[in-house]
């Protein structure tokens, strides 16, 4: 705890965020607190731009945002500074899993979203693919899909909850952005505090000064984690802040 701390890398579903996906008046002034002592509070999320940046600009600008798993980092103006694509033959690849065992898919593409629910105007390989997600409730089928996806060295696989499956290209991970961001800040990953919940935190929560699991938090995280603060929904966040100012 005698670690000086100077950006704090918050995710947001299951850590930020509480049940109703909206942020807790303590984490707002938790955040705010951190700020006014010139502490950068960035966020690290598996969403993209779209999905945060409201919730974004509701906490006050930040340096620096680090959305898709890292996938795509932008600076306080929303600009676009760092980019990642999944090479389209893997996404055919991911695509033919989806086929073969029927699961329920999600995506984020540079030309838009898609899921299960919605169809694709064009080819596979004429979008930009920035990941690719799966979320399969029965654990057989998870088990032969996650297994044939770690044995590609190509790919980047986390979750962001026990049933789902999440690919970015390989390298391509929260901690990597933020030592992009340290590097653009004149930091090091030592003076970064990372909270979150699920795999898609783990790198960060790994290679940060001080990784912080939620209460609510996948075992494995909590088990890599220098410490745990409360749940996503009793302020964990805030407590979290709160313990290194």
């Amino acid at each position: 705890m005698k670690k000086d701390i100077k950006l704090i890398a918050l995710d947001m579903d299951g850590t930020l965020l509480n049940s109703g996906e909206t942020v807790s008046e303590a984490n707002y002034k938790a955040i705010k607190k951190a700020k006014d002592q010139g502490i950068h509070v960035v966020l690290s999320t598996g969403r993209s731009l779209e999905r945060c940046q409201e919730i974004a600009e509701s906490l006050g600008r930040s340096s620096y945002i680090v959305t898709i798993n890292g996938g795509e980092i932008y600076n306080d103006k929303f600009e676009l500074v760092d980019q990642t694509v999944l090479d389209a033959s893997l996404v055919e690849r991911l695509w033919e899993l989806r086929e073969q065992h029927d699961v329920h898919y999600w995506s984020t593409t540079v030309q838009g979203q898609f899921n299960s629910s919605e169809n694709f105007e064009k080819e596979i390989n004429e979008y930009d693919w920035l990941k690719f997600g799966f979320d399969i409730q029965d654990d057989e089928i998870r088990k032969v899909v996650l297994d044939e996806l770690q044995n590609n060295e190509a790919l980047e696989i986390s979750n962001s909850s026990p049933t789902n499956i999440e690919v970015n290209p390989a390298g391509v991970n929260k901690a990597a952005a933020l030592l992009k961001v340290c590097e653009r800040l004149d930091i090091v990953m030592e003076n970064v505090m990372a909270v979150g919940d699920s795999l898609n935190d783990m790198a960060m929560i790994k290679e940060a000064g001080i990784g912080v699991a939620m209460g609510n938090a996948q075992e494995d995280v909590k088990n890599e984690a220098a410490w745990v603060t409360s749940t996503n929904d009793e302020d964990g966040v805030a407590e979290a802040i709160e313990r290194i100012l």
